[in-house]
């Protein structure tokens, strides 16, 4: 256990950011597997789905939570799987 009051402090921020990073690592995955999802169904709605998952994909890089490559990459990919 941390001693001073810094570290003490430090602890606090780490758990909260952890639970934040969690939060939206999930949100991220959802997204993803909410555009697979589509793809199988219908065509239509993985349009629309695939834009909701740009724009989750997009702010995840902004928060710095993936980097601008990893992004960009799986933006790509997804483009791919809906042709």
């Amino acid at each position: 256990m941390p001693k001073t009051s810094s570290a003490k402090k430090a602890l606090r921020q780490t758990k909260t950011r952890n639970a934040r990073n969690l939060g939206r690592k999930t949100k991220l995955k959802i997204a993803v597997k909410d555009f697979a999802r589509a793809i199988a169904t219908d065509k239509e709605t993985a349009k629309t789905k695939l834009a909701e998952t740009y724009k989750t994909i997009d702010k995840m890089a902004k928060v710095k939570l993936i980097k601008k490559g990893k992004a960009n990459r799986m933006k790509s990919r997804l483009a791919k799987r809906i042709k």
